[in-house]
This record gives structure tokens, sequence and C-alpha cells, in this order.
């Protein structure tokens, strides 16, 4: 059992940092990718807390199986986050818990474990490929057609509706919008982002939805940076956008920018996930604020109740979020 100086050595940094990382403490200003590192390593050498080696028992033993990578996770720390968060409620409920890449999945410990909390997006075979390991399965942050599932959600729709409803109430008709899709490798399967789907049923129920404005990639900040230029170097674009995830936003931000234009004077942009760099930017962004420590609490205790009452019936949990109104948007009233 490892201690938190041989935490520390091993990720060269100081015993303080490693005590408050490990504790979750929001007010330390050290990078995603030191927590991140700090986090495995205390995995890797099975480290437990002061408070849970006094506490009783280990409850449950249960898999975390990443829908992302770690480059995923790091090019938009929102994945991260959803990780963090549902290790810290597990980690509160005294629960043991082992984390496995989808494309490396450990077979034996699927099958042994009392449930498996899968985050991210799955295609139809992955999803089926966990189901012959595990029948208790708890989607964080995604919603598989195979109604046999628990899951914890946020409604796109809703998050979309504030969006351009606050552009339009701003003065903005023509709105733009950048942003991603999830391919699985080796598979014909493509998952097609609701953010998409609900911007373009808005868009075409006001008449306003113009193919032009619409580009999508891969959610990292070059593919924001990208697609945003490529519609401002056409010379046809809009003074709003609504761009996918806040990652997507920064490099767009820097297309602006690099174009000569300013944000928000000649063009307006809102992002979504309120990752924690969104309000350091210059200007601050405007974004949707998804709470990811709710996701991750409301995870675990679905799976926990499930445990414990041998429920067999699915259930869908929808959270819900909020518009944070930042620098980054203006009225052209």
């Amino acid at each position: 059992m490892a201690t938190i100086k041989e935490i520390a050595e091993k990720a060269g940094v100081s015993l303080a940092t490693v005590s408050r990382v490990l504790n979750y403490d929001d007010t330390l200003n050290v990078s995603d990718t030191t927590k991140k590192r700090i986090f495995e390593i205390a995995q890797e050498m099975e480290y437990v807390t002061t408070k849970n080696r006094k506490s009783k028992k280990v409850l449950y033993q249960v898999c975390i199986v990443k829908g992302y990578s770690e480059k995923e996770e790091l090019e938009d720390t929102y994945y991260l986050s959803i990780r963090l968060s549902v290790e810290k409620a597990l980690k509160e409920e005294n629960i043991d818990y082992v984390v496995m890449a989808k494309d490396e999945l450990i077979s034996e410990k699927l099958r042994t474990a009392d449930g498996v909390l899968a985050i991210g997006v799955f295609s139809n075979k992955e999803v089926e490929n966990l189901k012959t390991f595990n029948s208790d399965i708890i989607f964080v942050d995604s919603d598989p057609d195979d109604e046999d599932f628990d899951c914890v959600v946020i409604s796109m729709r809703k998050v979309v509706n504030k969006v351009l409803s606050y552009l339009i109430s701003l003065g903005h008709n023509e709105i733009g919008y950048i942003g991603g899709i999830d391919s699985f490798n080796g598979e014909e399967e493509k998952y097609i982002d609701y953010r998409e789907r609900w911007f373009r049923e808005y868009m075409k129920e006001k008449g306003t939805l113009n193919e032009n404005y619409v580009k999508v990639g891969s959610f990292t900040p070059s593919s924001g940076y990208e697609l945003m230029k490529k519609i401002l170097d056409s010379g046809d674009f809009p003074r709003a956008f609504f761009v996918a995830n806040d990652s997507m936003a920064i490099g767009a931000y820097r297309a602006v920018m690099e174009k000569g234009l300013v944000i928000p004077d000649d063009i307006s942009i809102i992002g979504c996930n309120d990752i924690s760099t969104a309000q350091f930017i210059v200007p601050p962004l405007t974004t949707v604020k998804i709470n990811t420590n709710y996701i991750g609490e409301t995870a675990v205790e679905l799976l926990v109740e499930r445990i414990k009452s041998g429920r067999k019936a699915s259930k869908k949990i929808v959270l819900p979020t909020s518009l944070v109104v930042r620098e980054s948007c203006k009225s052209i009233l």
C-alpha cells in the first residue's frame, strides 16, 4: 500500500499537491494533466486514504469503462472531469474500482464486478459486447438504444434551446454551428451529436438554417480552429456561433482573432460544458454549464441502488443545465 510521499516522488510533485489532489481540493491551481497523473499513480500503487483505512470494509467492486482515450480526455477536459467525479463518488462510498479503456477490456474483472460505469459514447457493437460480461451497467453521459440499461444524461435539446433562444434575444437570426462527430475504430457506425441534430431542427423551424454555416469535424481545439477558419475564409459568415464544446470554442477564438475580427463586437460565440478554462480566456466564454460532479454522484447512486435492490427495470435520469452568460456575446439590436 503506497504512501503520499511515494506517490509524490513518482509524480515529481510536492506532498501537499498530492494530498490536495487526492482529497479533491477544488481551490488547488494545478493542471488537469498533473491531476490525472497523480490519480493514475495512486491507483497503480493501490493508495488508500487514511479515512478509508479506518472505515468499514469495501462494499463493492466495480469497473469504470472509459469511452474516450487519454488523448481525448486531455484535449477536452470535460470527459476527464466526469471520470474524476465518478471516482470521487466511489471513494466516498468506500467502493473499490478499476479503470479500463473500452478497447482494452479485462473480461475477468468485468464478469466478477458488482457493476459497471460506462463513461462516454459507445457504439451498438460495443454496448452488446459489454452486455455479455455484465448486466448491471450504468451509462454515464450517453443513452444507448438498448433500453435494458440505466443512464445519466443531459437534455441536449434543452441545451440547444437555451443557447439559440439567448442568441436570438440579442438580435441574431443567422447563427452558425461548429461541432463534432464520434466515430468508432474499425466500424461503419457513427454517432451524430444531439447538439447538431437539435440545432438543425430548431433553425429549420425558424426558417433560418443555412447549411454553409454548419461545419462538423472532431471535438478538439484544432478542429474548432480549422472549421471556423473555413467559414470565415469563405467571406460569407453569420455574426453568431454555437460551438459544441468549450475546447472547440477555444480553437474558434484563435481563427476569429487571426482574421482580424473581434469577439463579441464582430462575432458572438457560445460554447458548451463550462470547462475550467472557459472563464479565463479573453473574452470569458459564455457557455452552458454541465455539472460534472453531479453527474458522477448520480451515476454512483444509481449503480448502488441497482446493486442493492436487484432491480432489473432500467432508469433514465436527465440532469439540468444552466446558461452561464459571460462576455463573448453581444446584442446587435
